[in-house]
């Protein structure tokens, strides 16, 4: 594996990044965007969900914010892609950097649970009143993995 993130690192995308001066922060600030957008949407919508703007009806809530949270994927993941090429190697054997793609995983999982199995069923009951216990545990995961990945890439900066 250790060849593989070799090779990453010392492709010419990966020196051109590492020796412009304005790709790498470029890719930063769009990596940061694309977190802006997604994780705000999704704490927006797990807040609703917690039991915070009860007026907001859920199904409408869920089509304005989920289209922003693509959005913000949509920039996050090549941008970080072309992050993390430019030091493969050292980020290749962090275990901070192994726990953030883990918890990325835990993250996708819960979504794909949530849109497909909880969500779904539950629309109708919790539009203006209290979430089902399946809800709530889904969105207090969401916020905390979220949470987690963020801290996870601060400490990766460092």
């Amino acid at each position: 594996m250790s060849n593989f993130f070799s090779w990453l690192e010392s492709t010419s995308l990966a020196l051109g990044i590492r020796q412009s001066m304005w790709l790498y922060p470029a890719l930063e600030i769009v990596h940061i965007v694309g977190i802006v957008l997604l994780v705000g949407a999704a704490f927006m919508f797990d807040l609703r969900l917690l039991g915070f703007s009860k007026s907001l009806p859920l199904q409408e809530l869920s089509n304005h914010l989920l289209p922003w949270s693509a959005r913000g994927l949509i920039l996050i993941a090549p941008s970080g892609i072309l992050l993390f090429i430019t030091n493969a190697k050292s980020l290749g054997v962090d275990p901070t950097f192994w726990l953030k793609m883990i918890l990325l995983g835990i993250a996708a999982l819960n979504v794909l649970v949530f849109h497909k199995f909880i969500f779904k069923k539950n629309i109708e009951v919790s539009s203006f009143y209290d979430s089902p216990i399946s809800v709530k545990i889904s969105a207090f995961l969401s916020i905390i993995i979220w949470i987690a990945i963020i801290a996870c890439g601060r400490l990766l900066a460092y």
